[in-house]
C-alpha cells in the first residue's frame, strides 16, 4: 500500500473520529449530565402531571356519559351557574386572605427565630414546624373538634367568660373564618422556614453599616432586608398561592363546602360535581378553571422577578 492510500484510509476516518470525539464532548458538558440526571423526574412528572392535566382537558370536552363531544359545552353551562360565580369569588378570597396572613405571620415568626439566641434556635424552629409536618387532614380533624357546635373548646372558652356562644360552622361568615385560619396555621410555618432561610443570607455587614449611618429597625427592614428578600417572598407567595388556590382536604374536612356551599372552593366543588354527582366532565371543567388565574399570577410575579433581575 503506497503513501496516497494510507491518506485515503485516514481521510475516510476522519469523519467518524471526530463524531466521536463530539459525542464524546457533549456527554461531559454539565447541561448534558444536568439532563440526564434530572430525566427520571421529568418522566414521573409527564406521568403524573401532565397526562393527567391532558386527560382532564379532554374529559371537558365531553357531554355527562363521556360518549358525544361537545367542545366548550360544559364551560358555557358554568359561566351560566350562580354557583359556579360564588365559588370563583370564594375561591379568590380564601387563597389571597389566607396567603396574605400566612406571608405576614411567617415574616414576623422568622425575625423572631432569627433573633432568638443560636442555641434556642433549633427549639424553636422545631415546636413552630409542627403545624406543617403533620398531615393537614390529620390536624384538621383537631379543629373540627375545636369548632364543634357542642363540645367546641373554643365556645366553653366563651361561655366561661360570659360571652355568646358561636356557631362557627353553621355560619357562613364564621364558616369562612374557620376555613382560612386553619389553612394560615398550617401553611405559616412553610412561609417561616423560608424566610428564616432568608434572613440568615442577608450579610450582617449591611445592617452594621447601616447602624453606623444611624438607620432605625424599620429602615434596616426597609432598605435592607425586604430587597435583599423579595425574590424569596414572590416564589415563597407564589408557590402557597398554588397550593392554596388547588386545597382541598382542610374545606373537605371542616365543612364539605357548607353551609350552603359558601365555603366551596374549586377543588371541592369539582369533587362534589365530578365524583358525587356523577358528572365527570362538568367536574373536570370546574377544576381548568384553576389554570387561568394561576397562570395569570405566575406571569406577573415571575415577570416582576425577572425584571428586578435584570436592573441588578
Amino acid at each position: 500500500m503506497d503513501v496516497s492510500d494510507v491518506s485515503a484510509v485516514g481521510t475516510a476516518r476522519l469523519p467518524a473520529v471526530r463524531q466521536r470525539a463530539a459525542l464524546r464532548t457533549f456527554a461531559h458538558r454539565k447541561s448534558t449530565i444536568a439532563f440526564l440526571l434530572t430525566l427520571p423526574l421529568l418522566l414521573i412528572i409527564a406521568l403524573l402531571v401532565i397526562y393527567p392535566a391532558l386527560y382532564s382537558l379532554k374529559l371537558a370536552t365531553l357531554n355527562k356519559s363521556m360518549e358525544r363531544f361537545v367542545g366548550f359545552g360544559n364551560f358555557s353551562f358554568l359561566f351560566t351557574r350562580e354557583t359556579f360565580w360564588m365559588v370563583v369569588r370564594q375561591s379568590v378570597v380564601f387563597a389571597v386572605s389566607a396567603v396574605v396572613f400566612k406571608a405576614l405571620i411567617g415574616f414576623c415568626v422568622a425575625h423572631f427565630v432569627h433573633n432568638v439566641p443560636v442555641k434556642g434556635q433549633r427549639k424553636w424552629r422545631g415546636m413552630l414546624l409542627v403545624p406543617w409536618v403533620i398531615p393537614p387532614a390529620m390536624s384538621t380533624l383537631a379543629w373540627l373538634w375545636l369548632f364543634d357546635p357542642s363540645y367546641s373548646a373554643f365556645n366553653w372558652t366563651l361561655a366561661r367568660v360570659g360571652l355568646p356562644t358561636v356557631s362557627w360552622l353553621g355560619d357562613p361568615h364564621w364558616a369562612r373564618f374557620a376555613v382560612i385560619l386553619v389553612n394560615v396555621w398550617v401553611g405559616a410555618p412553610f412561609f417561616m422556614i423560608m424566610y428564616l432561610a432568608a434572613l440568615k443570607s442577608v450579610p450582617e455587614q449591611l445592617y452594621e453599616a447601616a447602624a453606623i449611618d444611624g438607620a432605625n429597625w424599620w429602615q434596616k427592614l426597609w432598605y435592607i432586608t425586604l430587597p435583599m428578600m423579595r425574590n424569596i417572598i414572590a416564589i415563597t407567595v407564589l408557590f402557597s398561592l398554588i397550593v392554596t388556590f388547588a386545597n382541598f382536604d382542610i374545606v373537605r374536612v371542616l365543612t364539605s363546602g357548607g353551609p350552603v356551599d359558601q365555603t366551596h372552593v374549586f377543588a371541592t366543588w369539582a369533587f362534589k360535581v365530578g365524583i358525587e354527582g356523577s358528572d365527570l366532565p362538568l367536574g373536570a371543567a370546574v377544576s381548568l378553571f384553576m389554570f387561568p388565574i394561576l397562570a395569570v399570577a405566575a406571569i406577573l410575579i415571575l415577570r416582576d422577578i425577572s425584571r428586578r433581575g435584570n436592573e441588578a
